[in-house]
């Protein structure tokens, strides 16, 4: 499918849940309802924060959503207290075989080991509606590498070796997707679905225009495999060989400005350079992010098939707040096409130490001409923020502010249409020892700016399992002087 395709295909209506009143939410997963008990968790959502949704992390090989605390992070006031070393993730709830076909992989190979042989949605679906909280099964693009068959689901890199992500245009990993959420939906009477993929294409990984961890290797971005190429000359909107020309230069490029080289005519004006001569390099980009949202159309039209009221909706990943080139991918308006909502991630107290992150990434890169601040006075200006110096925001994290201004350019962008905006609010997410740490005040004004903007709702991130009971509490305090408890 073209992109001039998507944007052909009228926004799917639909009975949705969430049509009046506030969606105040929490993502959890199995292993805090083992710790503290099902009745025990659904009180303390209650009780302390005013919860009516649950985001239960259903399937996910990260620990970013499920599991215990991060190892090395100081443990939460609640649940056990000791870290699973052992922490294997998977599917958290029974699978169905004859759901999953022609997928590569034995979905039986995916059921989570973490706890036996429990059921996460069968065991608290029933008293969650004993509470009149809403239900939606939450999962992630994330996987292990020792998954029988995995291998033929991922991606190929510049150079021909399988990288660490599954492509999007395999139809074994399309298959699997379109099986995991067919047996969700069958299987469970749940009011919806969310599924995440913080990834971007071969052009932003290549820049390391993401935060955390070093500079990437501009060689190993994806992708380039079989079915992409097929694709890609069926389309026949480009020269295939353009692009992979186009990459291999942009690779020899990249290499020279990590080794301290500086152009005759600097670095941003170079790279333009290499983007006129090789137009490729945005199209493959563009190219990778069509294929993401055709993912999303197809999970939202097998779910809509069998259960037209749940509600389908994604994750967009916090890179929204850090990359213009990123941001430019996650148009509003044609997400609204194949989708009920959008959760998007403002993590104020997180965003000073990753936006941080992603200066020094990006600076070493196609922002080389620039000293760090600069790059960050850039960003904040293209950006439409008003944050603290770049020595600053790692210990001072981004302010309520920030959350308000990104709540209200999301709502202005989904103007004129039935999707619903759910801020996604940081608590307790780990950062590094000394930076800024979360707080009642801070979380409470963080809800207080989302829901004041005039968010659908706000789903309270990333785990329960990570988070402080005085900060959840701040967020019910916020709901509370809303008048919305």
């Amino acid at each position: 499918m073209q992109r001039r395709e998507f944007l052909a295909i009228p926004a799917l209506a639909a009975q949705v849940p969430f049509e009046t009143g506030k969606m105040i939410g929490i993502q959890v997963g199995a292993v805090s309802f083992v710790d503290e008990g099902v009745d025990r968790v659904l009180d303390i959502f209650e009780r302390t924060a005013h919860i009516n949704t649950l985001f239960l992390a259903v399937f996910t090989y990260g620990r970013g959503i499920a599991g215990r605390q991060v190892p090395g992070q100081p443990l939460p006031d609640h649940g056990k207290q000791e870290y699973d070393l052992d922490f294997h993730g998977g599917n958290y709830a029974t699978v169905h075989p004859e759901y999953y076909r022609d997928t590569g992989i034995r979905p039986e190979e995916t059921r989570a080991p973490d706890h036996g042989d429990l059921d996460l949605v069968a065991a608290v679906l029933p008293e969650a509606r004993k509470r009149r909280m809403q239900v939606i099964l939450w999962a992630e693009d994330v996987w292990r590498d020792d998954i029988p068959g995995i291998d033929q689901l991922r991606e190929i890199d510049l150079h021909g070796r399988r990288g660490a992500r599954l492509c999007l245009n395999n139809p074994y990993h399309r298959n699997f997707l379109l099986g995991l959420v067919e047996d969700y939906t069958r299987s469970y009477e749940i009011d919806g679905i969310m599924w995440g993929s913080e990834r971007q294409g071969a052009l932003g990984n290549a820049l390391s225009a993401s935060h955390g961890g070093a500079p990437n290797d501009a060689g190993r971005v994806g992708c380039f495999c079989p079915y992409c190429e097929t694709k890609a000359r069926r389309q026949g909107r480009f020269d295939f060989r353009g692009v992979r020309e186009g990459y291999l230069r942009l690779e020899e490029m990249v290499n020279e400005w990590h080794a301290g080289e500086r152009p005759t005519d600097g670095r941003f004006v170079s790279f333009l350079r290499l983007l006129m001569r090789y137009p490729e390099l945005l199209a493959w980009e563009q190219f990778w992010h069509d294929s993401l949202r055709e993912t999303y159309l197809a999970i939202y039209r097998k779910v809509k098939s069998i259960r037209p009221e749940a509600a389908v909706g994604w994750h967009i990943w916090h890179n929204n707040s850090f990359s213009p080139l990123y941001r430019a991918q996650q148009d509003v308006r044609e997400l609204s096409r194949c989708s009920d909502f959008l959760k998007v991630v403002m993590y104020h107290n997180a965003a000073g130490e990753r936006m941080a992150s992603y200066i020094r990434r990006v600076t070493g890169n196609v922002f080389g001409d620039f000293a760090p601040q600069e790059t960050l006075d850039f960003h904040y200006r293209v950006m439409n923020y008003r944050e603290k110096d770049l020595p600053s925001i790692p210990f001072t994290g981004f302010s309520a502010d920030y959350v308000a201004r990104e709540t209200r350019r999301a709502l202005a962008a989904a103007s004129g249409t039935r999707l619903k905006i759910w801020s996604g609010i940081d608590i307790d997410i780990p950062t590094e020892a000394g930076h800024s740490q979360c707080t009642p005040e801070g979380t409470k004004a963080a809800v207080r700016a989302a829901l004041g903007a005039g968010a659908h709702g706000v789903l309270l991130s990333r785990k329960y399992s990570e988070m402080r009971l005085a900060n959840l509490r701040g967020a019910g305090e916020a709901i509370e002087e809303l008048g919305l408890a």
